[in-house]
């Protein structure tokens, strides 16, 4: 597996390793690089903006508290989206906010906003076509949609979201491919339905 890199071009192992070891540094550069990313992501599973706040405050002071107990990783990302799933559901299903995971609610994924410099025309263009993306996303069933995100907006590897979303490597193609297949139906490049 590559190794990945934070926008800094630090290597993330590295970045993780030193912050287990005690980097105060480190451990701010981890917050830096994931916190946002977090929380897009629990926003998929909850409405509760504060609720998903705290879950990742929590998370990032029960990671200082436990460095010294923690083993090393191939994948930070996948390390913290996985931790705070599990926090969130636990939170969530603490306070009853859901009855199944069926019924879960999920917002748009995060959307691209047009490029200032890009002149008017494309920015409009460029608008209406997430717009119409988004949409398009948002009529997935849910596990689709999550499969999506994983897959597409934090390239994760298909084995890392069979692991993720606790289903065989097979449903995984299958979630992606019928998600796929439904976009199409929806979103081409010559007609766009809303």
């Amino acid at each position: 597996m590559a190794r990945h890199r934070n926008q800094s071009g630090q290597d993330e192992e590295q970045l993780w390793n030193q912050f287990r070891s005690g980097s105060e540094t480190a451990f701010a550069q981890l917050y830096k690089d994931f916190a946002q990313v977090l929380y897009h992501y629990c926003t998929h599973f909850a409405q509760d903006r504060p609720l998903i706040k705290d879950c990742i405050h929590d998370l990032f002071v029960e990671l200082w508290k436990h460095r010294a107990n923690i083993g090393p990783t191939t994948s930070v990302r996948y390390y913290l989206m996985a931790s705070i799933k599990r926090k969130l559901v636990r939170h969530l299903t603490a306070e009853q906010k859901i009855s199944s995971q069926e019924d879960v609610q999920t917002d748009l994924l995060p959307g691209c906003d047009p490029s200032y410099e890009a002149i008017v025309i494309s920015q409009e263009e460029e608008t209406f076509v997430n717009d119409c993306l988004h949409k398009a996303i948002e009529r997935l069933p849910r596990r689709q949609r999550e499969a999506v995100y994983l897959r597409f907006y934090q390239n994760m590897s298909n084995e890392e979201i069979s692991t993720m979303m606790q289903i065989n490597i097979q449903s995984v193609y299958n979630l992606i491919f019928g998600a796929l297949s439904n976009l199409k139906k929806h979103v081409t490049l010559d007609r766009v339905r809303l």
